[in-house]
């Protein structure tokens, strides 16, 4: 367990892909005792071992009876359970919310699904794509007469999804302490990112956001907030919205016969554009930032995944982490009480079987069974 506000605190995660495992890597980096449920023979994608970082690991067979029993008994451990399958996976197999929470009033018990725990899709396959889609969100990402396109993962599974169930979680282990009443939180991908647009929502009601690229700053067809290309192919980020950052932009590229005033007017944009790009397209990407970086003209370089670790402003943060698996990025908020330690290693698929198994008082056969089928009788 790594240190963190959420020592002796334990979870129990049932294994899965994308966002589920995140939510318990996150409450892991917190300082939980998380604790992952897999299953004997398992090969995920979706970040597979590396997702389990800091965390636990148990094999349960949960068709057998034995195995169910094991689970149960573990959940009933625990401060916290989260699972990722579709509606009514757990119910079949008795490790529910309704019979878990009779037994213990306190369980916070989270369930991250794409499409939550009913309305018509909630049977529906789907991934993260599919899920902002719904929410009427990927138009946020739109260019003119281009189809929207999104980051992989980024919105739908690891903040619709993940870091909704993590807030859920705190929130609802906050509540238990006090009441000692737990309660099922239901994390549906496409209400957490329809949520995360709350912002966006706020504009259009204020008639401060149109829905055409051609007349909207943040839809890629504005000279001051885009990602340009320079001289050698690499690109530049502009984000220079407030009229001082924008003025400043202007003089830095030597456009300051450009009026300010003029900014939001989106008649302006596409020969103001053609200037810009012009301009940056005359130094490399690296001297624009020797010259732009750090002022008020609100520029950045586009990394890729390599450069953004050895950039000098991640490196000073050590925003970066070395593990035996690669590189990774450091957890996030920090905590004053808690600074950042070295990066906790995944277990081995199982390797706290034996360990978790004996802890629980079952009878002896059953501890065989579950062992035997884990590959861990002696």
């Amino acid at each position: 367990m790594n240190p963190g506000p959420l020592q002796g605190t334990r979870v129990i995660e049932f294994a899965g892909i994308g966002p589920c495992p995140f939510a318990g890597l996150v409450l892991a980096d917190l300082g939980a005792e998380v604790i992952v449920v897999e299953r004997p023979g398992d090969t995920r994608l979706g970040g597979g071992r590396v997702m389990n970082r800091g965390k636990r690991s148990v094999l349960l067979d949960l068709k057998s009876a034995a195995g169910r029993e094991a689970a149960r008994r573990l959940a009933l451990g625990a401060d916290a359970l989260i699972e990722g399958f579709r509606p009514g996976v757990m119910e079949r197999l008795g490790l529910g919310p309704q019979p878990l929470l009779e037994a213990k009033p306190s369980l916070v018990y989270a369930r991250v699904t794409g499409w939550g725990q009913d309305g018509p899709l909630a049977q529906a396959a789907g991934h993260d794509i599919n899920y902002v889609a719904l929410t009427g969100l990927a138009t946020t990402a739109a260019r003119a007469g281009q189809p929207p396109a999104l980051p992989a993962t980024l919105l739908g599974d690891m903040a619709g999804g993940a870091m909704s169930a993590v807030v859920g979680v705190l929130a609802a282990l906050l509540e238990a302490r006090g009441s000692g009443r737990g309660q099922v939180i239901d994390a549906a991908m496409v209400d957490g990112v329809g949520y995360l647009g709350s912002l966006v929502h706020a504009l259009r009601a204020q008639r401060l956001w149109s829905d055409d690229p051609r007349r909207n700053f943040f839809l890629h067809q504005s000279p001051f907030y885009d990602s340009f290309a320079c001289a050698d192919g690499r690109h530049l980020s502009l984000g220079a919205i407030e009229p001082p950052f924008y003025e400043e932009l202007l003089r830095r590229l030597g456009l300051d016969d450009e009026p300010v005033e003029r900014q939001m007017d989106s008649a302006n944009w596409p020969a103001l554009r053609a200037r810009v790009a012009a301009r940056l397209r005359e130094k490399t990407r690296d001297e624009w930032c020797a010259l732009l970086e750090g002022s008020e003209a609100c520029i950045a370089p586009v990394l890729d995944l390599e450069e953004a670790a050895n950039h000098p402003h991640q490196r000073a943060r050590g925003n970066f982490m070395e593990t035996d698996q690669g590189r990774y990025p450091r957890p996030a908020p920090r905590f004053s009480a808690h600074p950042p330690g070295n990066a906790a290693p995944a277990p081995q698929a199982g390797q706290d079987t034996r360990a978790l198994i004996e802890s629980l008082g079952l009878p002896e056969d059953q501890q065989a069974e579950i062992l035997g089928s884990a590959g861990l009788l002696r």
